[in-house]
């Protein structure tokens, strides 16, 4: 406890880690605000019936838990950051087979910035999408006393699409801003904020629940935290796990003084690419809601509707697989880091500089990506197995996965920033055993 309170107080010490901590708090604290602002137009007092819909439905219950609640409220916020990660999903695989978005990802700080808009853009196209769909389902599950303006009114539906789309690109540029002027990286600061918003009403539902019953209540109470502590250890540990690359650099003697002849690693990451691919892949997985309002479709949007059902585990899992790879190939370049050891005078020890060692790091990264995905997707569907196993619906929605693994992939990243700045100013960092070896960046 004294270690914790004087890391605390070093912390704040440093002024612009005390700001930017302060500054993001400030964000968070605006953007869970809006959360409970209903539209206008909707009597917040009639929202019971869209509550238990949602309580009722897995697909619709993660949307609930990325949006911190804003889903169920009919807040200004109600879609969330969801859209923004779809549009920036279509923007990276327009990257893969566009030459003009190619070339962006190519001029740096420029092209970022032209990507950035471009998202944006894509942005408000997929809100033009939901939106319609999530004011269809209002109209359908609240009574007609619920719209003061009247549900079916087009200047209703008008304003709440205007405002759904203003509250969105506002949580978005909370997000940038986060980013660039506090700690962490943003949206995915928002998306945790949500998840932990809705964590102490799952764990008094799961309590409740459990007190209900007859025989071996707490008991089994008891077994379900050990256990969630055992993901809990078990993501961390996927997280952090590395594969060291050893790498001799050449000798060199600059007058009385040598260089390089020391062996070094490259920390490969088994799971390079964290938690995106859960986000990414349960971004794609809200698209068959679309296609229940079709009559033609309504099976095909039913089978994927249920997040306990054997089709959406089965697709999910293989959705997550996918992206970690997609994602892994984007953010780690084999062939820029050949080049960056050959410029340095490196190289790996029996392999030689240049096309070999692309094709070296190429081999290890494939075969160390495989199990960390399949892996990752095992975690991801782990909450339809708990819910299975008889745990409350909102519980189960943090036993694994989507919302562990989010918070475990946010924190360590949060956590190794304020790490850096400590170790900056000469002071310790935050665990007694070493470092922080939570994701880069």
């Amino acid at each position: 406890m004294k270690k914790l309170i004087e890391t605390i107080k070093n912390i704040f010490k440093i002024e612009e880690l005390r700001k930017r901590i302060l500054y993001t708090l400030g964000l968070l604290l605006i953007y869970r605000f809006g959360s409970f602002v209903v539209i206008p137009g909707i009597d917040p007092n009639q929202l019971a019936a869209l509550e238990s819909q949602v309580e009722g439905n897995g697909l619709m219950g993660l949307l609930d838990i990325f949006s911190g609640g804003a889903f169920s409220n009919a807040s200004i916020f109600a879609l969330g950051i969801m859209p923004y990660i779809s549009a920036s999903i279509v923007i990276q695989l327009l990257g893969i087979v566009v030459p003009y978005f190619q070339k962006l990802q190519k001029e740096g700080e420029s092209g970022r910035r032209k990507i950035n808009q471009w998202t944006r853009y894509l942005t408000i196209v997929v809100l033009l999408l939901q939106g319609p769909a999530y004011l269809t389902n209002l109209s359908a599950k609240l009574p007609e006393s619920a719209f003061v303006l009247g549900g079916a009114s087009f200047f209703f539906k008008f304003s709440a699409m205007a405002v759904m789309i203003a509250g969105t690109m506002f949580v978005m540029w909370l997000g940038e801003k986060i980013t660039d002027k506090g700690i962490g990286n943003g949206v995915s600061l928002i998306i945790m904020v949500g998840i932990i918003a809705r964590l102490p009403r799952a764990l008094v539902a799961e309590f409740n629940s459990r007190l209900t019953e007859s025989t071996g209540g707490l008991v089994m109470l008891v077994v379900e935290f050990v256990l969630l502590y055992l993901v809990f250890m078990a993501s961390i540990a996927l997280v952090q796990a590395t594969r060291k690359v050893p790498v001799q650099y050449a000798k060199r003697i600059v007058g009385n003084k040598q260089y390089g002849g020391v062996r070094q690693y490259i920390p490969l990451k088994i799971n390079a690419a964290n938690v995106m691919p859960i986000i990414f892949a349960q971004a794609l997985m809200f698209i068959p809601m679309f296609f229940g309002r079709f009559e033609a479709t309504q099976g095909f949007a039913a089978a994927f509707a249920n997040y306990t059902g054997f089709w959406y585990n089965f697709v999910f899992g293989l959705l997550v697989v996918a992206f970690t790879y997609f994602y892994t190939a984007i953010i780690v370049n084999p062939n820029m880091m050949a080049d960056d050891l050959k410029r340095n005078g490196g190289f790996i020890p029996g392999i030689k500089p240049g096309k070999e060692t692309v094709r070296y790091i190429d081999t290890i990264m494939t075969r160390i990506t495989l199990p960390g995905s399949i892996f990752l997707a095992i975690v991801a569907i782990l909450p339809a197995f708990a819910a299975k196993l008889g745990i409350n619906q909102q519980f189960a929605l943090f036993f694994g996965g989507t919302s562990l693994l989010i918070l475990v992939g946010v924190v360590l990243d949060t956590l190794k920033q304020i790490e850096s700045y400590l170790l900056l100013r000469h002071y310790d960092g935050l665990m007694k055993t070493g470092r922080i070896k939570g994701r880069q960046g």
